[in-house]
């Protein structure tokens, strides 16, 4: 039996099995700085990319589920697998249970929206990871919004690591760059806009450049994602009454506190305080 959940409003709750989330609420706090924020890292167990669509769903729901606890009326899914693998599954089998007027939105569908103002071709690549691209969220998204668009995924083992490790500008880094989007663009040589399917991937933006053609638009999704979110905001007052308005973030990781602040300060230009909480 759930217990029952808090109606006084709450911060925004932002959610990632890792640190990538951190770049979408990175965009979000640059665009909405005026709200409260509460960023939640399913650190010790990361990363999601290839666990299957019902350990994703189930690990998704527990920290869904634990950020309504902790007083968020909305959570934004800052993790493509997460979006992928869980969100309509949370969206349709347990909010109306949990609590109807609670919203769980993710990455992926805000992307897909705007992409066919971004390509020029409609031939759009995806770089992602095996969980995302298998999972075919992006074309099927895309497919309902702009049907004249052909998507063209490529997993990318080893980007995340490379990031978490903070070996983004190793030579290292270099092959594995090289490689993924070679193989991208041999699937699809007409390729003319490249999403960045993962939270993690922007900050390989410099060996992305390195190794796409010139003429390649390379689309991240922070500033999408945020722009999306105060478009929703707007379009629905009572959300927005339910969310405190102090300026403030905090973190929650299930892992190491030091650790998480360590690996954090690849993405975020700040000391944080980081507490520990646990899942499940």
């Amino acid at each position: 039996m759930n217990k029952a959940l808090p109606q006084s409003p709450g911060p925004i709750g932002i959610f990632d099995s890792g640190y990538g989330g951190l770049t979408i609420l990175h965009g979000i706090r640059q665009l909405l700085p005026q709200y409260d924020y509460l960023y939640l890292g399913d650190n010790a167990r990361a990363p999601y990319g290839s666990r299957s669509f019902e350990v994703v769903y189930q690990f998704t729901r527990q920290a869904v589920l634990k950020l309504f606890e902790m007083g968020c009326h909305l959570v934004i899914l800052g993790c493509n697998t997460a979006s992928a693998k869980a969100l309509r599954s949370i969206q349709q089998r347990d909010l109306p249970s949990l609590d109807p007027q609670r919203r769980v939105l993710g990455v992926i569908r805000p992307t897909a929206e705007i992409i066919g103002q971004l390509t020029r071709n409609n031939h759009v690549g995806l770089l992602a990871t095996e969980g995302t691209v298998r999972s075919h969220s992006y074309d099927m998204e895309i497919a309902k919004l702009w049907p004249q668009i052909r998507v063209t995924g490529q997993a990318c083992p080893f980007w995340v690591p490379l990031v978490e490790y903070n070996e983004a500008d190793s030579p290292g880094a270099d092959y594995f760059v090289k490689k993924r989007i070679d193989q991208l663009m041999q699937k699809d040589p007409d390729i003319d806009t490249i999403i960045l399917g993962c939270t993690h991937f922007p900050l390989l933006m410099p060996k992305i450049v390195k190794y796409t053609r010139p003429g390649v638009r390379i689309v991240p999704q922070g500033e999408y994602v945020a722009s999306s979110l105060q478009n929703y905001l707007e379009r629905h007052p009572q959300m927005t009454s339910n969310i405190t308005t102090g300026g403030t973030c905090q973190y929650y990781t299930t892992e190491n506190p030091d650790k998480f602040k360590e690996s954090a300060a690849i993405f975020l230009h700040e000391n944080v305080n980081v507490w520990h909480i646990d899942l499940g």
